[in-house]
């Protein structure tokens, strides 16, 4: 849903701008129309879950996304339930409650095997997909275009639609077909952002390593963040 973002005019009475700034920041700002996005997440059978958890949970809370497409793989049900302890058993609702603590408003879950899913076709309106983790198995099928299930053929729309499709493997280390899997991806329009946390923000558990990661993640799929990625340099 579109909302509006107006400029008071007791911000700029102070400012000394000219009437053509003026003008121009108007058009920014009482113009300008915020569409929320429509994200599609897609989680493989590589370790890593939390990297997944993580992110829907920021995009939950994000009010720059209106909606999430959310794909889990049969392999990714199964890491999911091992490294996070979710059961395995429950229903996709109930596991995506599991991984972000509360119900979700904006989630809407796809069984792997609806080849006939709306993310499914390029005429559905979808404004970037991420799969995350991604599995070395996925990354070959997507670099092969032989589309097995709904996972591969949403990520396969966005590359042949020309949309934003974020790709981050986990795993190591990498044999010359992964290496070659990614370049053919590269290429073909995909971002590949591996699963590899930095250290320069002096993460102090686990979970401030994983999101230092998620917002650059979510860099890529430009949203906005708490900045925390932002490397100011050296004090002066």
């Amino acid at each position: 849903m579109p909302t509006s973002v107006s400029l008071p005019s007791e911000q700029t009475e102070d400012l000394d701008l000219t009437p053509d700034v003026l003008i121009l920041l108007r058009r920014e700002f009482d113009g300008y129309n915020t569409r929320v996005k429509s994200i599609t997440v897609g989680i493989s059978g590589a370790s890593g879950a939390i990297y997944a958890q993580r992110l829907l949970i920021q995009l939950e809370d994000s009010s720059e996304v209106g909606q999430i497409n959310l794909v889990i793989s049969g392999p990714g049900r199964r890491v999911i339930s091992d490294e996070l302890d979710v059961n395995p058993t429950s229903d996709a609702e109930e596991i995506v409650a599991e991984l972000i603590g509360r119900p979700s408003t904006k989630t809407i879950v796809f069984h792997p095997g609806d080849i006939g899913a709306a993310i499914a076709s390029g005429s559905y309106p979808v404004d970037a997909m991420v799969i995350i983790p991604c599995s070395s198995s996925t990354l070959g099928v997507l670099a092969s275009g032989s589309s097995r299930n709904l996972l591969h053929r949403a990520a396969d729309v966005c590359l042949k639609e020309g949309r934003k499709l974020v790709v981050v493997p986990r795993e190591t280390p990498l044999s010359t077909i992964h290496i070659e899997n990614m370049l053919k991806l590269r290429q073909a329009g995909a971002l590949i952002v591996p699963a590899m946390p930095a250290f320069y923000h002096k993460p102090v558990d686990i979970v401030s390593m994983v999101d230092h990661f998620i917002y650059r993640v979510m860099d890529h799929l430009g949203l906005a963040h708490s900045h925390e990625t932002v490397w100011q340099g050296d004090a002066p």
